[in-house]
């Protein structure tokens, strides 16, 4: 049996209450989480709804499975209501909100230039840095004022009435820069695997996971014990083409210490179909 928490990456594509009998699907198939990306559009597909306000539906209908973004973009995301919308997913949810966190993708990616502004490689880090800490300090101080070279606040007060002490920031990152932010201020790490190694990639980054610990002064051990979730269903490996082919990829990426894997529901017509007994049997016999 396969050590790791299974995850769903669903699709807010549906019209409502469609979208809410697939949550509800997810409940009872046992995923422990599940997450939605933080787009305006991708890839086309259009509408494709807010996430926070897809989370926040999702809450009302489900009551075990954990919340979340995958994730959540600073493209076009500033933290003062970013942080207000958590607070509130968090309060209707009983605390079952995890901000998947991450730096977005480049212009004409990822709604990477909905701002009109082509950052720079450093210019996105700078930012995305400050983003990460400064919504850190909405969800934990009240009243907070802050000054940064991209947002400022006075004497804001968001962090009362939260049922988690601050959801957990689960920080998407590859980088020495971003693995040392993920190191500092993330309960959990996101990998995203590309290329033609996807295991070499991963393998990569949980040792540059490890050295940023120790680069920040994090214990060992605690980044040892990081929740890290690997998203699957963009590196060409076929985790839902069979239940023997889950337990495989699984057990390998298990060694190297990755915890919890998000598949994405099954979606005809697109490079994440899949065989929907086949998802629904991994489902039940790794869910949970």
């Amino acid at each position: 049996m396969s050590a790791l928490n299974l995850h769903v990456v669903l699709w807010p594509i549906q019209e409502w209450p469609a979208m809410g009998d697939t949550w509800r699907r997810a409940e009872e198939l046992g995923f422990a989480g599940g997450w939605v990306y933080d787009h305006l559009a991708w890839r086309g597909q259009s509408p494709w709804d807010d996430a926070y306000a897809t989370l926040a539906a999702a809450a009302a209908v489900t009551s075990r499975i954990r919340l979340g973004t995958l994730v959540t973009s600073a493209n076009f995301r500033t933290p003062i209501p970013t942080a207000s919308a958590a607070r509130t997913i968090d309060r209707i949810s009983g605390g079952r909100l995890t901000l998947g966190i991450g730096a977005g993708g480049a212009a004409h990616t990822s709604d990477g230039d909905v701002l009109d502004r082509d950052w720079t490689p450093r210019e996105r880090a700078d930012r995305f840095a400050e983003w990460v800490t400064q919504m850190d300090a909405l969800l934990t101080t009240a009243p907070v004022t802050l000054a940064g070279e991209q947002w400022s606040a006075r004497e804001v007060t968001i962090a009362p009435g939260l049922v988690q002490q601050r959801p957990p920031f689960w920080i998407a990152a590859t980088g020495p820069r971003g693995l040392r932010l993920a190191a500092r201020l993330g309960q959990g790490w996101i990998a995203n695997p590309h290329g033609d190694d996807p295991f070499a990639d991963v393998r990569r980054q949980v040792d540059g996971l490890r050295d940023a610990g120790e680069a920040v002064g994090r214990a060992v051990g605690e980044v040892a014990a990081m929740p890290k979730l690997l998203l699957t269903g963009f590196s060409g490996e076929r985790w839902l083409e069979s239940v023997g082919a889950y337990e495989d990829l699984a057990g390998r990426y298990a060694e190297l210490g990755i915890t919890d894997v998000a598949v994405h529901w099954p979606r005809p017509g697109t490079e994440w179909d899949a065989d929907p007994a086949v998802f629904e049997e991994i489902a039940s016999r790794f869910g949970g």
